[in-house]
């Protein structure tokens, strides 16, 4: 019993936190934005499981301390069901772990970026100025990019990516994952079946994406 009613309140803690964050945020921009572009926020549409995750907990607690002594020597698990319904929804506490990191959470200025249009699972807004440019990091987010000179393919890790929205561009920023010393800044096209990249040019876009970029570490 008392494994489980750790596992009880070390996820009340922590996904209690995480939903108190949201159901504030949701609270404190509401006033300040269309009903719409609240909606098109992903953890709008999500925050509910969460909430039920909570009544859950509490009812996995309450069984979990009326259990026997009986029950307790079959190793019966008052904490399954909770499991199950992590599994279930893994993908939407992935999600609302991210949003409640995210610079977007509680943000209430009219957006001028792709915002939550363009999040990945496992990323989030690290930095904004809600002007000019964002940075996008990532859990993990690997791609596999072909040396135009050497044919070679080489797996590289995204470290960030930078959203410039005067020019409406997106930059990637890339490292090797086998060679640390290998870095590169490229354009970066989504697609619905593949990716594509281009060459960066100019300078002065160059230097706005690494500017941009160590600035968000700070």
């Amino acid at each position: 019993m008392a494994n489980d009613i750790e596992f009880i309140e070390e996820e009340r803690r922590h996904w209690g936190k995480i939903f108190t964050d949201i159901t504030y945020a949701i609270s404190e921009v509401s006033p300040f934005i269309d009903e719409t572009q609240l909606k098109r926020r992903r953890y709008f549409s999500k925050v509910s499981i969460l909430d039920e995750y909570m009544d859950k907990l509490t009812s996995s607690e309450s069984t979990s301390k009326k259990k026997s002594f009986f029950d307790r020597l079959k190793g019966d698990d008052s904490t399954q069901d909770l499991r199950n319904f992590k599994s279930k929804n893994s993908s939407s506490f992935k999600q609302l772990e991210s949003c409640s990191k995210c610079q977007c959470l509680a943000c209430s200025f009219e957006c001028k970026f792709q915002s939550c249009s363009a999040c990945k699972e496992g990323s989030l807004i690290k930095a904004c100025d809600k002007e000019k440019g964002n940075v996008r990091t990532f859990d993990t987010f690997n791609i596999d990019l072909t040396n135009n000179d050497s044919g070679q393919m080489n797996k590289y890790k995204v470290l960030a990516i930078v959203e410039n929205c005067k020019l409406d561009k997106l930059n990637i920023l890339l490292e090797n994952l086998h060679d640390s010393d290998d870095k590169l800044i490229l354009y970066y096209y989504p697609g619905i079946k593949s990716d594509n990249f281009g060459e960066i040019t100019d300078s002065e876009e160059f230097d706005f994406v690494v500017e941009t970029f160590q600035q968000s570490d700070y």
